[in-house]
């Protein structure tokens, strides 16, 4: 008769020993244990430094009375030693997860994820309000302008260079990441663009495209009007009329601005206020979307030289000045 050999590896050997020294029913509760759910009605952060031993956990978790019994856990890790291999990093915990789940998130460092969005038609100052309030994250004056002169740009002038999106980091990240991811994706889409752009486009480069995105997303109110507004200022251009787009204006007088544009900002010749000089202004005003970069490269096929705002975000559209000032009567000063 041949002799059977079964060959058991050590730790499988602990593993029995350990199981055995439980009992039936002690090894039937650390299992039970670790599929309960976690002591918790609403979600909750956990931070586990560098260096943190299993044994801290198990206290911090118990005192926190987010598990019950700290020695059903460390019990739990002797039967199964792969999740005492807990990374540091910082986690949220949900209602419902389980022990066993609450380790394996743990050992796979899966770090609850922090996101930001970055919002179109806003400018660099805006968003740098945003990015320096973000929680769990550290942010560095010059943030845009550094993310430039890494990538060659030492104009030192950011305004609409960069992707208006949502974008996520982690506890501890630098938020150069989210710039810089914002940065090449506006490079990506506006190549995209301006490889699309019309025949008779009156723009002689991928800047002004950009240029000239950032003034139609200030002027729309409604989405579909893009292309129409793309139009407006691309016929006035080829005509060598001005621009006479307000948002530019509000842009120029910066923080003076409260809500009105005085005659005086409208009276300054400033690099800003299309009312008084002729083509774009010299750089972008706010963040474009895509589709105001679409809607720069492909102005609708129309003849309006006007629009007029009905103040509920669409506009009246006019090939005329007679038509136009019309419509200026009838929606803006209320005749």
């Amino acid at each position: 008769m041949k002799k059977i050999i079964i060959t058991l590896t050590v730790s499988c050997f602990a593993l029995l020993t350990l199981a055995a020294g439980l009992g039936v029913w002690g090894y039937k509760t650390i299992m039970d244990f670790s599929l309960s759910p976690l002591n918790m009605t609403e979600p909750q952060e956990l931070v586990l430094k560098r260096g943190t031993s299993f044994s801290l956990l198990a206290s911090t978790l118990e005192q926190r009375e987010i598990i019950a019994e700290g020695w059903k856990l460390k019990a739990l890790v002797k039967l199964k030693p792969e999740l005492a291999k807990i990374r540091s990093g910082f986690y949220e915990l949900h209602p419902g997860e389980s022990v066993d789940e609450l380790l394996t998130k743990l050992v796979k460092g899966d770090e609850k994820v922090f996101s930001v969005t970055l919002i179109e038609g806003q400018n660099i100052k805006e968003w740098s309000q945003i990015l320096q309030a973000l929680p769990h994250s550290q942010y560095e004056e010059g943030a845009f302008t550094q993310v430039l002169s890494d990538n060659g740009d030492d104009s030192g002038l950011p305004e609409g260079k960069f992707y208006p999106d949502t974008y996520h980091y982690v506890a501890g990240d630098n938020i150069n990441s989210i710039v810089r991811q914002s940065y090449h994706k506006m490079q990506q889409e506006l190549e995209k663009a301006w490889a699309q752009r019309a025949e008779d486009l009156p723009l002689k480069s991928s800047y002004e495209l950009l240029i000239m995105a950032s003034i139609i997303e200030k002027e729309t109110g409604k989405a579909s009007e893009r292309p129409w507004i793309s139009a407006v200022f691309a016929n006035r251009l080829n005509k060598g009329m001005r621009l006479q787009t307000d948002p530019t204006v509000i842009y120029g007088m910066g923080d003076s601005y409260q809500g009105d544009i005085t005659r005086k900002a409208l009276r300054e010749h400033t690099p800003f206020n299309t009312y008084r000089i002729n083509g774009l202004t010299p750089t972008p005003i706010a963040a474009p979307s895509g589709a105001s970069l679409i809607a720069a490269a492909q102005p609708a096929d129309v003849n309006y030289l006007y629009f007029v705002s009905k103040n509920d975000g669409s506009h009246v559209f006019s090939k005329t000045l007679s038509e136009h000032n019309r419509a200026v009567n009838k929606y803006q000063r209320n005749r």
